[in-house]
């Protein structure tokens, strides 16, 4: 939900000037999840999630997260009502003519999945490819402005590391693009790792995004979800200091939530 809220709040800014834009995701799945059916039915996990929503925040909250919303309800109408959407699906309800959507996965299936789904929109493209290859590949994008999500899914050793060393050699060889790089948080130490890294060898400006939902006293154990991003919206920070708080208090378990909103790099 932090990823897809973020993610939202950039492509706002993109759409706020007529040139086109690129958004690339390097990781896709499969675009669209039905809540009610498969692991996300079994698991009931997006109850303590999305689920906590349904209740209005503050206003100026709701303001920031009134693109979301519409995204989010923009899906259900065309896909069913138990329906959320996976990145692809927030990046293509932000589209305009002219604007592109590049979805990147390596699953066979998962691939195949999202191209059907995707075929009738001109504006989008499907790759069948590693997300790490393709995020070399497909930059800088023609258009010169966009976005790149990296979202892997951290089934190897390493993964936070590698992230941090993909964003760096990204940012030297597209310097103006906009970067969302997400990471869970289970090992606090390997996040500051990562993210001491960047801020010593990014010569952009970046921001450290983080949501505690759980004290992180147990490395092997989902305690949070945070973004490094580079070249953010001049607004991006200030946004955050409005969301975070309050979605850090609305999803605590066991009396704790926690932010982190750090700058990083060149403004670190």
């Amino acid at each position: 939900m932090l990823k897809h809220l973020v993610l939202t709040r950039v492509l706002v800014h993109l759409r706020a000037k007529d040139k086109p834009f690129r958004a690339i995701d390097t990781h896709a799945g499969l675009g669209v999840y039905d809540l009610e059916a498969d692991e996300a039915g079994r698991t009931g996990e997006w109850h303590d999630g999305f689920g906590r929503l349904d209740l209005a925040f503050e206003p100026e909250v709701e303001a920031l997260l009134a693109p979301y919303r519409a995204a989010v309800a923009a899906v259900r109408a065309r896909h069913g009502a138990t329906t959320y959407p996976g990145s692809p699906a927030i990046i293509r309800e932000h589209l305009r003519a002219g604007d592109k959507g590049v979805f990147v996965e390596l699953h066979p299936a998962d691939a195949q999945t999202l191209a059907q789904r995707y075929a009738s929109d001109s504006r989008t493209k499907t790759l069948h490819l590693d997300g790490w290859t393709a995020l070399n590949a497909l930059i800088p994008p023609p258009e010169r402005r966009g976005l790149v999500l990296i979202d892997p899914p951290y089934e190897e050793r390493g993964e936070i590391d590698r992230l941090g060393m993909q964003l760096l050699k990204a940012a030297r060889k597209w310097p103006t693009g906009i970067y969302l790089g997400w990471y869970p948080i289970k090992d606090v130490s390997g996040v500051d790792r990562m993210a001491t890294a960047l801020d010593a060898g990014l010569e952009r400006p970046a921001l450290r995004l983080d949501l505690m939902i759980e004290r992180p006293d147990d490395p092997t154990r989902l305690t949070g979800t945070g973004l490094v991003v580079i070249n953010p919206p001049w607004t991006l920070a200030a946004e955050a200091e409005v969301f975070l708080p309050a979605l850090a208090e609305r999803l605590a378990r066991s009396g704790y939530g926690a932010f982190r909103c750090e700058r990083l790099g060149r403004e670190g």
